[in-house]
């Protein structure tokens, strides 16, 4: 399976929800895809259904493929704590993910180029792993001749606030993976205890 690269907004009509791009059409179309649309007889889904929806749901928002999710998913269940927060936490400290929510980025898609086209440093070592997986204490920022692209420059954004677990210097361009979120903090609707059952089936 090779990473999406479809029209977004019927992903976004699958879940209903804007998790890749805006979702700004949305509210002319809000039927999922396929033949028929709105008329076309749904049966309800059955449990097994919902849980993979939800999976699915979480890969195309952080961007992972099966094999990655799958593992990602083994090294929450190994720590201590709840499987599906462990998850949320793990996916959340994806150095793409991190580059999305400091604001150099404006979307996640963005981050992995900015990621795979070596803007990055990490600890001040250039790093072009999307999924390198941060841990608290690391230091996030572009290189020095990123600082100056006026094509990287043109991409940043101020941060969210509510991301409490990132700090960001924006006159340096340079951030710090604080800590592990907690589950209330990330503002993803994935509903990860889904997630969990389908995995301990």
């Amino acid at each position: 399976m090779a990473r999406y690269t479809g029209p977004k907004n019927k992903i976004c009509r699958i879940f209903g929800e804007p998790i890749l791009g805006s979702g700004k059409n949305l509210s002319k179309n809000s039927n999922p895809p396929g033949m028929h649309g709105a008329n076309r007889k749904r049966k309800q889904p059955s449990e097994y259904a919902v849980q993979l929806k939800e999976k699915q749901k979480a890969k195309y928002t952080y961007l992972v493929l099966e094999r990655q999710f799958s593992n990602t998913y083994q090294e929450a269940a190994r720590r201590k704590g709840a499987s599906g927060e462990n998850l949320i936490k793990l996916l959340e400290a994806r150095l793409d993910n991190t580059v999305y929510r400091l604001g150099l980025a404006p979307t996640r898609p963005a981050a992995r180029q900015l990621v795979s086209h070596k803007h990055i440093l990490i600890n001040g070592e250039s790093v072009n792993i999307p999924s390198y997986s941060l841990k608290p204490g690391d230091v996030i920022e572009l290189k020095p001749k990123s600082k100056v692209n006026t094509a990287v420059l043109s991409q940043v954004r101020s941060k969210n606030p509510n991301i409490n677990w990132l700090d960001f210097n924006e006159k340096e361009l340079k951030g710090v993976f604080v800590a592990y979120p907690e589950r209330e903090n990330v503002p993803e609707n994935i509903k990860e205890q889904l997630i969990v059952e389908l995995y301990s089936k």
